[in-house]
């Protein structure tokens, strides 16, 4: 990577406190001990070579050029409160991005990616249908909004949106749009594992995605989208790869008492076992909305989802990653890459020549079927009547 930098609004916090390793602890406005993020609190805690800013660079080919692609990745808190008027949360947010996404194209980014919902905040906690209203067509308003972006930056821009399919009865999906470099709109794709754990009552709202897993061929390499929850599905990023993706984003609204453990580790993993790169992106902030609600894991009914940590980031094929982005900061983060990395990866590894994929899909065959019996081999010494 010829060229990495990360734009986070606001002051940067004092790394040179007292004691920072003397146990972590959240305040209240999001931050660890009073760090950005927790890259930032163990950078200055621990020897430097444990931490380093890896370069997206690939090994330099005698047949083919160097593809690098600058990529851009946007993470935000909601504009107003969401007791304003829906109309004018949507205008402030994007008034908001505007500003951010000029940044980007300023940067020369190629192609950028917002967050989950990015036009709304994240009420779907709430089971209130009223926040239907945010579900626009996939040629709506925010869609037309970047479309001039796009086209006056030379950008492609993954937009993803509360979708209002007009054509089937009005049915409502969380879509993300695939704007190209000129404006025009390349293609959705839809989320297709919706969680169903503690705060995330998303299928009160929409059900599993009907677009597979596609790859979109854009002017500057072949993407894919995979939506917040499903990155806790290997399948899922599997097929991206399968299909031929070379960046794969995580656009995702997530708190940190249920995820940030696994947030550093799913990504990465991804990115070395399919061969792509991956951009991680999560909101920032914490939402209170206007009446309680419950959760399925028994606790007293509340007004907030909880911290949503920032923490955006890129992961390499080769298991390098960029620094994270302010746990509780708007940020944008901007980092070129080589795409001949994949191909190279994929040499050195043979993951996909050595993946035996016949085992597993007539295991998987089997297992879908009622009639399925797991493959046991029992210890005949076993006393079953009598488990120890």
């Amino acid at each position: 990577m010829e060229d990495k930098s990360i734009i986070e609004n606001g002051d940067r916090e004092n790394d040179q406190q007292e004691n920072p390793t003397k146990g972590v602890i959240s305040t209240p406005n999001g931050s660890i001990s009073g760090f950005e993020s927790l890259h930032h609190l163990l950078s200055s805690s621990l020897p430097a070579p444990i931490f380093q800013a890896y370069c997206f660079q690939a090994q330099k080919e005698s047949l083919r050029e160097p593809r690098i692609v600058r990529v851009g990745l946007i993470q935000n808190s909601i504009a107003l409160p969401t007791t304003e008027p829906f109309l004018d949360q949507r205008r402030a947010i994007f008034q908001k991005l505007k500003l951010i996404i000029e940044a980007a194209g300023a940067s020369g980014v190629n192609i950028l990616c917002l967050q989950e919902a990015w036009t709304m905040p994240f009420a779907f906690c709430t089971r209130e249908k009223s926040w239907c209203e945010f579900a626009e067509p996939v040629n709506g308003e925010s869609t037309q909004f970047l479309q001039d972006l796009a086209r006056k930056y030379n950008m492609v821009i993954v937009s993803p949106i509360l979708e209002r399919d007009v054509v089937h009865g009005e049915t409502i999906w969380n879509t993300a749009v695939i704007i190209g470099n000129q404006g025009n709109i390349i293609g959705v794709r839809r989320k297709n594992h919706i969680p169903r754990v503690g705060d995330f009552n998303e299928s009160t709202y929409y059900m599993e995605g009907n677009t597979g897993h596609p790859v979109f061929e854009t002017a500057f390499g072949k993407i894919a989208i995979n939506i917040c929850y499903g990155r806790h599905h290997p399948l899922n990023w599997m097929a991206f790869g399968l299909n031929g993706a070379e960046i794969v984003f995580n656009p995702s609204a997530t708190v940190g008492e249920l995820s940030e453990p696994m947030w550093p580790i799913e990504a990465r993993n991804a990115a070395i076992a399919n061969n792509y790169f991956v951009g991680s992106i999560n909101r920032v902030g914490t939402e209170t909305f206007p009446n309680a609600f419950t959760s399925g894991d028994g606790k007293p009914q509340h007004k907030d989802f909880g911290h949503f940590y920032g923490s955006s980031h890129f992961s390499a094929p080769d298991a390098s990653c960029s620094p994270f982005l302010s746990r509780y900061r708007d940020g944008l983060m901007v980092a070129d890459m080589d795409l001949n990395l994949c191909r190279q990866i994929k040499d050195k590894w043979g993951f996909r020549m050595t993946a035996r994929y016949e085992l597993y899909a007539e295991m998987l065959a089997r297992y879908i079927k009622p009639d399925f019996q797991p493959q046991i081999v029992s210890d005949p010494l076993l006393d079953k009547k009598n488990p120890a």
